[in-house]
């Protein structure tokens, strides 16, 4: 059936406008006004933003980690994202070295098959180079549309690749027109200053972020740029939480190296305190990098707003605190690292950046939609509303007031580490290719119908825009 949203208020990365939409066939037929009803629904979008539905670049779905596995699936997982106005997430494959990589792709297919509620695409971890890797690498982006992979700086003897690694990557990435991503901690360091506090007794939540200081971040994130620079090559720092980390990256980008920052929601509106609270609280909020202290929000709202930072990805992660974070009780070094996040990143980044005039509102859109679309192959079927791409929309409430609790959220973990957190805005409906998952509040989507997408290489014809420097 045709649908007609009409009277609502759109919003795209560059635009603001009243208008009506014309939705066939799961894409944007036309936009303009009073169009024929002729049979099709029509969805009364009065007093509401329009807003393409947002992307999240980064989400860890059902990913063993620490001894344990994430609590949130693809099922729950991307039911909490739609709740929140997201519409595609991009999920990691962790590879296993000595293995093929399309070991790890078909083990993440297995887990998101007839499970997704909304479209998903992957990216692959590269945890080391050699002949057989570079060989399988163009296999990998034609056959399976990956096009962005990641390599850790951190997590000795589990995650970290070396320098090499990562400089024979970012070479074959520019060869091929892939997007090198980094989670930028030097390990080398972290692992030194994790077992100096544990051999001195400290084995408090609070440790994990002592042990793993902004410095530490800076440092990785000004070698990750100097090796892109010195590659010619593209790189995208995910979940940038200090002002060492942002001063690397806009002096690189300044320097015309091709080079993008990701911060997340968390870093936005907490800080290093809450790693403080007693009878173990603290390891509600372990995750990496650790949060900072409060003055470095500021640093990351204004890079948001000057474009020293450009995208706002969740880290989803979730772990319980009771039967999965009190893992590390007496070592916090054995904390599973991360939160549950998907289903407030949009949210918080209305509420807190654009009712608080830290950004406007068509740097919302860019920030939790457009800009993920355009770096990672998608755009512009995906991250924006015009005639022909994709009917995925939020119909959004920019005046709801609610206040985040574990209570409602949907998320499966059992906290949420906004609890009692006040945000302005929500999603009262979200569309996905055209069809409800979400229609006023409520659930209404089925399970499977999210797609693979299959995405482009970085450096293809449409993404030449996303190499301007801002």
């Amino acid at each position: 059936m045709k649908k007609i949203v009409k009277n609502g208020i759109i919003v795209t990365a560059t635009d603001t406008y009243q208008a009506d939409l014309l939705i066939d066939n799961g894409k944007i037929a036309a936009i303009g006004q009073d169009f024929p009803v002729g049979g099709a629904e029509v969805i009364d979008a009065k007093g509401s933003y329009v807003f393409p539905g947002g992307i999240d670049p980064h989400t860890h779905l059902e990913m063993p980690f620490g001894g344990t596995v994430s609590k949130d699936d693809f099922e729950t997982g991307t039911i909490a994202a739609a709740f929140g106005g997201t519409t595609t997430v991009i999920d990691f494959c962790l590879t296993n070295k000595g293995e093929p990589m399309q070991n790890a792709i078909q083990t993440w297919h297995a887990k998101s098959k007839d499970k997704a509620v909304i479209d998903y695409s992957f990216h692959l971890m590269i945890g080391e180079i050699n002949e057989d890797v570079l060989e399988e690498l163009p296999v990998v982006m034609e056959e399976e549309g990956i096009t962005s992979f990641k390599v850790f700086m951190a997590y000795k003897n589990v995650f970290q690749a070396d320098d090499g690694t990562l400089f024979r990557t970012l070479i074959a990435a520019k060869e091929l027109g892939g997007l090198v991503m980094v989670h930028a901690e030097n390990g080398d360091v972290i692992e030194y200053l994790v077992n100096k506090a544990l051999e001195e007794g400290n084995t408090d939540p609070i440790y994990h972020a002592l042990t793993r200081p902004p410095q530490v971040e800076g440092e990785a994130t000004g070698r990750a740029v100097e090796l892109t620079g010195l590659a010619n090559s593209q790189l995208y720092v995910v979940h940038v939480s200090c002002a060492e980390a942002v001063e690397k990256i806009a002096n690189a980008r300044r320097k015309g190296y091709d080079v993008w920052g990701e911060t997340c929601p968390q870093y936005l509106v907490l800080d290093q305190t809450y790693l403080e609270k007693s009878d173990f609280e603290g390891a509600k909020y372990v995750w990496s990098p650790p949060l900072r202290e409060k003055w470095h929000q500021d640093v990351l709202w204004n890079a948001l707003k000057n474009g020293d930072l450009q995208t706002l990805g969740s880290d989803q992660c979730s772990f319980d605190f009771n039967g999965q974070k009190d893992l590390g009780k007496g070592d916090f070094s054995k904390i599973p690292n991360g939160g549950p996040i998907i289903e407030d990143r949009v949210s918080i980044l209305f509420s807190e950046g654009v009712k608080k005039g830290r950004i406007t509102l068509n740097q919302f859109v860019d920030i939790m939609a457009t800009r993920n679309a355009k770096l990672f192959g998608l755009y512009p079927q995906k991250g924006t509303i015009a005639v022909g791409t994709d009917a995925d929309l939020v119909i959004f409430d920019p005046n709801v007031e609610r206040t985040i609790s574990a209570e409602f959220h949907h998320m499966a973990a059992d906290y949420n580490p906004f609890e009692g957190m006040k945000v302005t805005g929500e999603p009262v409906s979200v569309l996905s290719r055209g069809e409800f998952v979400i229609r006023d509040k409520q659930f209404v989507g089925k399970l499977g119908k999210g797609q693979y997408l299959k995405r482009r290489r970085y450096n293809t014809p449409s993404n030449v825009t996303n190499k301007v420097i801002n």
